[in-house]
């Protein structure tokens, strides 16, 4: 997953750009990735085997989850019945508009 991370275009720098931090749990604790991160000179922020405890990366952790569930609560994009990926990726910012939304509404009211 990361090395298929891509890098971002600033039209106005003109530059591409990676992110500057990345927050994992323990499963990515592994020296070689930790190693070809720092090569990418990107911050790293992961948990590590036996030595941490989870909960002081999960503040971080806990938006992605909880956005992880509430996309899942979409009956089509739970499991992946779309084939093509345009249509899958459709679907997902149609999810996560509607996400927003209610996000926004629930807090505007």
């Amino acid at each position: 997953m990361l090395a298929g991370l891509q890098s971002r275009h600033d039209p106005e720098r003109g530059r591409h750009y990676r992110p500057g931090k990345i927050h994992a749990d323990k499963a990515y604790d592994h020296p070689d990735l930790r190693r070809w991160l720092r090569g990418k000179h990107i911050a790293i922020r992961i948990a590590r085997k036996g030595v941490e405890s989870s909960q002081r990366s999960g503040r971080h952790r806990w938006v992605i989850e909880r956005t992880m569930s509430w996309l899942s609560g979409y009956r089509r994009l739970s499991p992946r019945y779309e084939r093509n990926p345009r249509n899958y990726l459709a679907f997902l910012g149609l999810a996560a508009t509607l996400c927003c939304y209610k996000r926004l509404r629930r807090l505007t009211t």
